[in-house]
């Protein structure tokens, strides 16, 4: 797809709002700016479509096969979540230098490698059990040239004892039983970030009360998804 239409198509998640975001260690609300995507991210958008359209034919990564609709549900969401994990400013770079962030049930790679495409200095983990989505993701991975990505073909569960500064769930199956798991991911001071269905939020909140909620956010071009972030104290 050309660069110039990506960017057309995900201009609505990356224009500022008058929405905030709450930091796990204040406080305080901050604005998030609007954000402009580079040549080479918007390159290895294109890339990865193409990919995800190829492999996609063969396993059943996603069920949404129009190009467009890829870029809105999948690259939209995911770097609408990016944005507020990680607002864009000069600063950026030597804030999240070395950030451990873990995907659980990445999938097709949602929102991972999206967030990574975004803060590419972050450290990610993407937890895939299935084998045949696992090696789409070494593939997509090595087409796009990441580094500092570790992709675990094993359930989350396998992982106790490790611990992660943010943690990332989106359209997982099992919810009820995949959320305390990755709660328990999230290091002292963390964040679990989920991009959920609206109806599933007061699910999270009953099932995981001792975490810090923030408001949840709508995301744009949906009717009832929305992205929330919780605070491990």
């Amino acid at each position: 797809m050309h660069s110039d239409r990506i960017t057309e198509l995900l201009t609505p998640f990356l224009t500022s709002s008058t929405l905030s975001f709450v930091s796990c260690h204040s406080e305080a609300r901050s604005a998030v700016e609007s954000a402009v995507l580079s040549p080479p991210q918007l390159r290895d958008i294109s890339t990865y479509i193409d990919i995800l359209i190829r492999w996609n034919a063969r396993i059943n990564l996603t069920a949404i096969r129009d190009e467009e609709q890829i870029v809105t549900r999948h690259f939209g969401e995911s770097l609408f979540a990016a944005r507020y994990l990680f607002p864009p400013c000069s600063s950026v770079p030597s804030v999240v230098k070395g950030f451990e962030v873990a995907d659980v049930g990445s999938g097709a790679g949602f929102p991972g490698i999206p967030i990574k495409l975004w803060a590419p200095e972050i450290s990610l983990t993407l937890i895939e059990s299935n084998q045949k989505k696992a090696t789409f993701l070494k593939e997509v991975t090595r087409a796009l040239r990441l580094t500092d990505v570790n992709i675990q073909s094993t359930r989350a569960e396998s992982l106790a004892g490790a611990s992660f500064a943010v943690v990332t769930l989106r359209a997982v199956e099992r919810f009820e039983s995949i959320l305390p798991v990755a709660a328990n991911l999230v290091a002292p001071g963390g964040r679990l970030a989920l991009l959920i269905g609206e109806t599933q939020l007061p699910q999270a909140q009953s099932a995981l009360p001792a975490l810090d909620w923030s408001d949840p956010i709508a995301i744009p071009a949906s009717q009832s998804r929305v992205f929330t972030i919780a605070c491990k104290r």
